[in-house]
């Protein structure tokens, strides 16, 4: 009998299917502490997670049976994949699953802190009617810059184009003719920062993207710039970002993701009035939680049965760009 611990919540599509399979018993043990995962994990050929659990080195050093640690999602930020890798360990993600969702979320973002939804909607809740206050800009022939031409990428590029919008993007790994498809210009990212009116970031976090968004970026950006992040946290400079907030050089910042989630309460972007804030919701849609719970649980299945590997981060497998900059 092959064993699939489940210690996050994945949604019931993807424990119905684990539960369905034929010689596959699967646990769903969530919110297990560190010591508790290391001595329950053992007994495991297959780990599924999101990103509350950490699969640290520790963790794996003490899985004897592990064979596969399925991420629902596509950050493995929470899993020591070089150690993974030298222990055999297949590590995967599921990094179309929920594309859909975080291009939206991008696109909401955008257009709220834009047109002042979050600070109208709180005027207006405490009985202020300030309608002369709350003058926005319109999007449509402004320049979006796209950090990241990955799927998500190039989904709010999509999205972009339709509100009238002149698309720019900077992503190393992306070739020009898959710029060309997607109806963007692929420019070095000094240019990108110097163009654009709005940057959305669309990379996985690396040494190489840390900080990616610090107080050198942002004074070589375009005074009145707005900043989406529906990515990592990692990558932007908080303290940076909230100064330049502060003086008025970015005009706003559309926050879903942070450096420690939930934030402190001393975080210099929170109370900010010109910053639009959610908690980590880029995939939070019904149908995005059923896709990622389908997919990994389907995948870490044809894992155990020694089938096809699909979205493997540690394999050299042909996975598709989620990204590049560089992306899992």
């Amino acid at each position: 009998m092959l064993r699939v611990l489940v210690a996050d919540d994945i949604g019931s599509s993807g424990i119905e299917l684990l539960e369905g399979t034929a010689n596959v018993e699967c646990n769903v043990q969530t919110g297990l502490s560190s010591a508790e995962l290391i001595a329950t994990i053992a007994d495991y050929d297959g780990l599924i997670v999101r990103s509350a659990t950490k699969v640290t080195s520790e963790v794996l050093g003490a899985a004897a049976r592990l064979r596969v640690v399925g991420r629902a999602g596509m950050g493995v930020d929470n899993i020591d994949v070089t150690v993974a890798t030298q222990l055999g360990i297949i590590v995967m993600n599921t990094p179309q699953a929920n594309a859909i969702a975080a291009a939206e979320q991008t696109m909401a973002l955008m257009l709220a802190a834009t047109r002042h939804t979050t600070e109208s909607h709180r005027a207006l809740s405490e009985g202020r009617w300030e309608r002369s206050k709350w003058v926005g800009t319109e999007i449509y022939h402004k320049t979006l810059g796209i950090i990241g031409l990955g799927r998500i990428g190039r989904l709010v590029a999509t999205r972009a184009h339709a509100f009238g919008m002149d698309v720019v993007a900077y992503d190393p790994y992306v070739s020009e003719e898959t710029a060309l498809e997607a109806g963007v210009d692929l420019v070095p990212i000094e240019e990108l920062f110097s163009e654009a009116d709005y940057v959305t970031l669309h990379a996985s976090s690396s040494p190489e993207t840390e900080n990616l968004i610090d107080s050198e970026a942002i004074e070589s950006m375009k005074d009145g710039v707005v900043i989406v992040n529906v990515a990592r946290g990692i990558l932007i400079d908080e303290a940076a970002l909230a100064a330049a907030l502060q003086s008025g050089k970015v005009r706003a910042a559309a926050i879903d993701v942070y450096r420690t989630e939930p934030p402190e309460g001393d975080h210099p972007l929170i109370g900010l009035a010109n910053v639009v804030h959610t908690p980590h919701l880029g995939a939070s849609t019904t149908e995005a939680q059923r896709n990622v719970s389908v997919q990994i649980a389907d995948q870490v299945i044809d894992v155990l049965h020694g089938r096809e590997i699909r979205n493997a981060v540690n394999l050299p497998l042909e996975t598709g760009s989620e990204l590049a900059v560089p992306m899992p």
